[in-house]
């Protein structure tokens, strides 16, 4: 279309001002083929393809047998003790899920999924509500705590729902758009919400898959919630929308028992006419039908299972969807996984699966989880699959302090720059360091001791202490301390032993989110707790050993004790962690306060524990795809811990063992690896060296 002068005066004086184009000249410009486009602040069509390396930490994998016997299926094959040691592993990844989809989309792993006939289904259920985070309620024997969100989980919430639905739209878009990518052509994709959002989603996947490509709004309809009264109708369902990928998807029929069976003549068409069907003597062939085909109206129960995770959805809702549009063996993804529902139900029904949420605790959740699946199909006779637990590892800087990828070059340069240097000296001032100039890794000093600074919304990972030690090395520094907000999965023991083997003193704190309360600061109260401390006791006995819990100590801080008594009110309590210990602090009717310390024991602390019995028998190798396509396979240093054997607590039972069984062990040394996860989440190892 050719535009007239007075428009493109006024086109130029926007841009020489430096303002958006309004609608109509975008139109005029650019034109769109689209009939109906929703619109939002910052949207974009550009999406993320930055490929990051998969670091497998731990392997998880119930033996099928106690004794030494070899088991032979068609499956996948196993080792002496009944492991998996050859077909696919189920993945669950810890991370921001847009940077998992771009590298699982662009990156080596995409072709072992397409080897597994790719991507069939995925089913998200995003945080569709403006005031969710990722708080979490943790029972303390008859008391229930709510931890925080880390910072790199309000961070996360932050970017979600910031700016409110703009945000929203923006953070789903690209992942869907990336979803879109993954999957198979003859994949689906199912997305769970609610009212609050349902009318944006269903324009951004008809944008994203096509509109030709929606096939069920899903409502799925539950009359056991608790009524919410006031002057609306009491609202009983939630919205799930299906599209394909392409015009020939996986579609098998759902049949249901009915309510009441019911009574029908049968009929069949004759010349393009239904008529009745008839017997010899002319009567109507009557015929009781006890099941359905499954329409677009489910009625499951919320509470038909007993649900340890607030926004846990029943298993037979994604049952039905797992059974609707995939297959046996068929390949299919949860990429806001929380406690494991979809990767659960899908073990069950023979599928392989893919997992992943940015929430430790998440993760930690789904890890119970699908050791307990693993158990109950063991003890049924079943097959199963072994799963590994992996995070992301190397991160480019502009993915760790939050830049505007949109931006130029130079400007980006110069945001990095200043977000950085105030995000550094935040922390340093808190943990009472001055800044230092010249290093590469270092960013401070506090007496005798450099300091690092981790990033401030990604975990530190192997490869950046890797770098703090180098630098060490070649400065000839022996103390450092290195601070985040959370480090990687199986980091430590093993990386300050390695440190220390190097002459290296290496300490590793978190940084607490008093950071960001300036009184704090300003009074000196902020404390940068280590990580948690293992002891452990090996039993040997011949050619067996098992390994005893003695110990385990944590450092956490929530709230002080000081701030609740000032805070609450006569006739209330509330619970605080302080140096480690969670403290219930009450006032009784007349305002006088008691202080109740709820972790008596150190086992209190602990929620789950598992054993190595042959540490360093598996090396730990990332694939980082190289600019000619080509795959390079590079040891990281670290070795994958082998989960065999694990005790830990349930919502059912809270009870937890202390010694694991006798482990029966070939003659000579061998290290033997113990992690803990403690009721927060959070995991730490030890490793011991034995003889046997």
């Amino acid at each position: 279309m050719k535009l007239t002068d007075n428009e493109i005066r006024d086109i130029t004086k926007y841009l020489e001002e430096g303002k958006p184009l309004p609608d109509m000249y975008r139109f005029l410009l650019f034109g769109d083929k689209r009939e109906v486009e929703l619109v939002w602040n910052g949207k974009t069509n550009e999406v993320t393809n930055v490929v990051l390396p998969f670091q497998v930490i731990e392997h998880v994998d119930e033996p099928r047998a106690e004794k030494d016997t070899r088991i032979q299926t068609s499956l996948f094959d196993f080792d002496n003790r009944g492991r998996q040691v050859k077909g696919w592993t189920n993945k669950l990844i810890w991370g921001d899920n847009k940077l998992i989809l771009s590298s699982l989309k662009n990156g080596p792993l995409r072709e072992e999924i397409e080897a597994q006939g790719g991507l069939k289904l995925i089913y998200i259920d995003p945080p569709f509500d403006v005031g969710a985070d990722f708080s979490m309620d943790i029972e303390i024997g008859d008391e229930q705590f709510t931890k925080q969100p880390g910072v790199l989980e309000e961070l996360a919430y932050r970017d979600t729902w910031g700016k409110g639905a703009d945000s929203f739209i923006a953070m789903i878009y690209e992942r869907l758009s990336l979803m879109r990518d993954l999957l198979a052509d003859d994949g689906s994709i199912y997305v769970h919400c609610d009212w609050r959002v349902n009318s944006y989603l269903h324009l951004i996947m008809d944008e994203i898959f096509g509109k030709d490509n929606f096939k069920n709004e899903i409502i799925w309809h539950y009359d056991d919630k608790f009524a919410t009264g006031g002057n609306v109708l009491d609202r009983n369902h939630d919205v799930i929308y299906s599209f394909s990928k392409a015009d020939k998807p996986i579609v098998n029929k759902i049949i249901l028992e009915k309510d009441e069976p019911t009574r029908r003549a049968l009929r069949k068409k004759v010349d393009g006419k239904t008529i009745d069907v008839r017997d010899e003597q002319g009567n109507k062939i009557w015929v009781t039908y006890t099941e359905k085909k499954a329409d677009d109206v489910w009625r499951i129960p919320r509470t038909i299972q007993n649900l340890e995770y607030p926004t846990q959805k029943p298993e037979k809702l994604i049952e039905r969807i797992i059974l609707a549009s995939s297959n046996q063996n068929d390949l299919i993804s949860d990429f806001f996984c929380g406690s494991g529902t979809t990767l659960a139900v899908a073990e069950k029904l023979g599928r392989k699966w893919i997992g992943s949420d940015l929430g430790k605790f998440a993760i930690h959740t789904s890890r119970k989880r699908m050791i307990g699946v693993q158990r109950e199909l063991k003890k049924e006779g079943k097959n199963y699959r072994a799963f590994e637990i992996l995070n992301l590892g190397k991160y480019e800087r502009q993915h760790y302090i939050g830049v505007n990828p949109s931006l130029r070059e130079k400007e980006k340069q110069k945001q990095i720059a200043r977000k950085e240097k105030a995000f550094l000296e935040l922390i340093l001032r808190a943990y009472r360091a001055e800044g230092v100039e010249g290093f590469k890794t270092f960013h401070g000093k506090k007496s005798a001791r450099l300091v690092a600074v981790g990033p401030i919304n990604l975990p530190v990972t192997r490869l950046f202490v890797d770098e703090v030690i180098k630098e060490c090395l070649a400065n000839k520094i022996s103390k450092v301390d290195v601070l985040a907000f959370e480090f990687e999965m199986g980091l430590f023991p093993n990386i300050q032993e390695e440190a220390k083997k190097k002459g290296i003193d290496l300490a590793l704190k978190y940084i607490p989110r008093d950071v960001f309360d300036k009184r704090a600061v300003e009074k000196n109260q902020v404390v940068f707790h280590d990580v948690s401390y293992i002891e452990v006791k090996p039993h040997v006995k011949g050619n067996s050993v098992a390994v005893e819990l003695t110990d385990f100590s944590v450092y956490y801080n929530q709230d002080s004790i000081a701030n609740a008594e000032a805070t609450i009110k006569n006739g209330k309590s509330k619970l605080v962690v302080e140096n480690g210990k969670i403290i219930k602090v009450s006032k009784d009717k007349d305002g006088i306060v008691r202080r109740d310390i709820l972790t008596k024991k150190w086992t209190d602390w602990i929620d789950y524990w598992a054993v190595d019995f042959d540490f360093e028998s598996k090396k730990e190798v990332v694939r980082i795809k190289k600019d000619k396509a080509e795959i390079e396979e590079r040891w990281t240093g670290d070795y994958i811990f082998e989960n065999e054997w694990q005790s830990f607590r349930t919502k059912k039972d809270r009870t937890l063992e202390l010694k694991s069984i006798a482990h029966e062990c070939t003659k000579g040394r061998r290290k033997i690896a113990v992690k803990v996860v403690d009721i927060f989440g959070n995991d730490t190892m030890k490793v011991i060296r034995i003889q046997i």
